[in-house]
């Protein structure tokens, strides 16, 4: 039966288009599937971009308890990074590029952490006075996510990029050349020439800098964080589960994705603004 309401976080016919041929067909086994799958991906989407906890997604979405029942099966299943790698790929080809990236950008961000997150999975960041989680990031140069990692806030930033850029070696090997800002300078450099044979190249704030500059290389990354904040489910960590969490960042990139190629709208590139003297 047709929902009788679409919100804003709905997909369009040419963002489904997009999306379908990456699900998974359903299973010829079993009960037949009772819900239409774009329905419950925009259930998804809905949790993702509003950030309302599952018993509250509106009456004429499928039952709550279905739609969290094919998060977490596409989830263990790994079907939210098939998805979410099919779509990069269409991006770079609009974009003119090649689907192998060979450079990117490195980051973290914390963020604090619900009563939900368990005292296991969270920590303390001194540096920026939050308790809670800390997102691991490696973007191409388009600000298309290639690796997240989320793990409790009081990790240093050296020791939680080692950790990504293992996982970032095997997945993404073409990619063997990163920016970085100067928290993950030292050690971690040579460690990642060595270990990975990957490239990281620092990229410090001007010398005398005050405030909010966009770096060179860098800006990109922050671009992706700012993608990723600007969904409600995101702007704090409210998972027990850290792979919920990486799920639902996955999800956000997934909604920023399918609504650049169904508008077909080139990735915008930040320059910087000329100012007249007066």
């Amino acid at each position: 039966m047709a929902r009788s309401h679409r919100y804003p976080s709905d997909l369009s016919d040419a963002e489904w288009a997009y999306i379908r041929p990456l699900l998974p067909p359903a299973p010829k086994d079993g009960r037949p599937e009772k819900h239409d799958r774009r329905d419950i991906v925009d259930a998804i989407l809905y949790v993702t971009h509003n950030g309302v906890v599952w018993r509250a997604l509106p009456a004429d979405f499928p039952p709550w308890k279905t739609v969290y029942g094919f998060f977490e099966r596409w989830k263990r299943k790994g079907v939210v990074i098939t998805v979410h790698d099919g779509l990069r790929d269409e991006v770079r080809r609009a974009e003119g590029r090649s689907t192998a990236p060979t450079a990117g950008v490195i980051d973290s961000q914390s963020v604090k952490g619900a009563p939900t997150v368990t005292g296991a999975s969270r920590g303390y960041d001194a540096g920026k006075k939050v308790n809670g989680r800390k997102r691991f990031i490696v973007v191409d140069t388009l600000g298309l996510l290639l690796a997240v990692l989320v793990v409790p806030a009081s990790r240093q930033d050296r020791d939680g990029a080692r950790q990504l850029l293992v996982d970032h070696y095997f997945t993404t090997p073409s990619c063997r050349f990163l920016f970085a800002d100067g928290g993950f300078a030292g050690r971690f450099v040579t460690w990642a020439a060595t270990v990975v044979k990957t490239t990281v190249e620092i990229v410090r704030k001007k010398e005398g800098q005050k405030g909010f500059q966009p770096l060179p290389k860098r800006w990109v990354v922050e671009r992706t964080l700012a993608w990723i904040t600007g969904h409600r489910r995101l702007a704090r960590d409210y998972e027990r589960d850290p792979a919920s969490s990486t799920a639902f960042v996955y999800w956000a990139m997934i909604r920023t994705m399918v609504r650049r190629l169904a508008r077909r709208t080139p990735v915008p590139r930040w320059t910087g603004r000329t100012t007249s003297e007066s």
